[in-house]
């Protein structure tokens, strides 16, 4: 049997957790932890009367009066004896609320293990070539556009458009206000929108038609959700993806938080080797048909 290097051993995500989960009991010992007294001795430590005050001037900002640091205590006590009477109950026992809670604080555990991993620029770059959709920079318009109202026109809408907009074309370039169209709460003209913010303006579609639309000149028409509009592009960026200089920090979360994400599933796949799991599924009664199906 070849022997693992225990340099190897070292850098496995398990093994980080397990030293960690030594590290956090001896600490716990050492503190003087609840573990180590009698099941009827409660002994509020200084370390938990420093957390209680910590606490406190965290939320109020400032430290509590002898009055309110002997009611936090005796609020910790009450809890502290409340809780070891559920425990000697057996009411954590299939208790969905607490055996959420144990599995977050477990989830916690598996994802500070993954902090200790440093990402490089090697790593970011790859992830960023990996998902650039994710970051990929929306196409932004510099536009003016003239209103025109179906519900206003009704049957002279189109007529309206075209002659409106070869009127238009004659003027030089987009010039102030419009002394054409109808009334729109929405500015005449807009610098650099996104397309999102385009499409959350006009209505889903809007931006994609400005796409296609020539820059320089008057064109149209295009509809939105409020009707037609003749629109004059002056600038259209298209879409790109963005340097990593431009995104490191958002792309070195999203690495660091996949790293928490394999950790956790890594670590969680290698303790459910150590169970034998049988699921029991019931059958139910199909009521539109004679026989029983299985989940």
């Amino acid at each position: 049997m070849s022997k693992i290097p225990a340099g190897k051993i070292f850098k496995e995500p398990l093994v980080h957790f397990l030293l960690i989960g030594l590290a956090l009991f001896l600490v716990f010992k050492i503190a003087g932890g609840q573990e180590s007294q009698s099941p009827d001795e409660i002994v509020v430590t200084q370390g938990v009367v420093e957390s209680l005050v910590m606490s406190w001037e965290k939320t109020r900002q400032r430290l509590p009066t002898p009055r309110e640091m002997e009611s936090l205590v005796e609020s910790y006590i009450k809890e502290e004896v409340l809780y070891r009477e559920a425990l000697a109950m057996g009411l954590e026992k299939e208790d969905t609320i607490i055996k959420r809670r144990l599995g977050q604080k477990m989830t916690f555990l598996f994802e500070d293990v993954a902090d200790q991993s440093q990402v490089t620029d090697q790593q970011l770059t790859r992830y960023l070539a990996e998902n650039t959709e994710n970051y990929r920079i929306e196409p932004q318009f510099t536009f003016s556009h003239v209103y025109l109202n179906p519900d206003k026109r009704t049957e002279n809408l189109e007529e309206d458009a075209r002659l409106l907009l070869t009127e238009l074309q004659g003027s030089q370039g987009a010039g102030g206000e419009a002394p054409y169209g109808d009334s729109l709460m929405l500015p005449y003209s807009f610098e650099s929108l996104r397309a999102g913010d385009v499409d959350r303006q006009f209505g889903t579609g809007f931006a994609a038609q400005l796409s296609e639309v020539q820059t320089g000149e008057w064109t149209g028409p295009v509809r939105s959700g409020f009707g037609m509009h003749l629109v004059f592009i002056e600038e259209k960026i298209e879409s790109r993806v963005p340097d990593l200089e431009e995104v490191r920090d958002v792309v070195k979360r999203d690495l660091i938080a996949q790293h928490r994400r394999d950790a956790n599933e890594k670590i969680y796949q290698r303790l459910r080797e150590r169970y034998t799991i049988t699921i029991e599924r019931p059958e139910i009664v199909d009521s539109k048909a004679s026989g029983r199906t299985a989940l």
